[in-house]
């Protein structure tokens, strides 16, 4: 058995300011009429939350507020 290369992740799932793991909090509808949705991320390290505006993935489930 080969060993596995480990990957870094992209930088767009790391924290603009610490770098930290981002993690998906919700996705929320931003633009029915466009068909966007927002995705907001919370850094694991420092709590800071990154929100972006998304093409709705109709095959991903929607994830219910905490």
């Amino acid at each position: 058995m080969r060993p596995r290369t480990i990957v870094e992740p992209p930088p767009s799932s790391h924290c603009d300011l610490c770098g930290g793991e981002l993690r998906l909090k919700l996705i929320e509808s931003a633009n029915r009429v466009l068909d966007l949705d927002r995705e907001i991320f919370l850094c694991a390290k420092c709590g800071h939350e990154q929100s972006y505006i998304m093409t709705h993935n109709h095959k991903s489930p929607h994830t219910k507020p905490a």
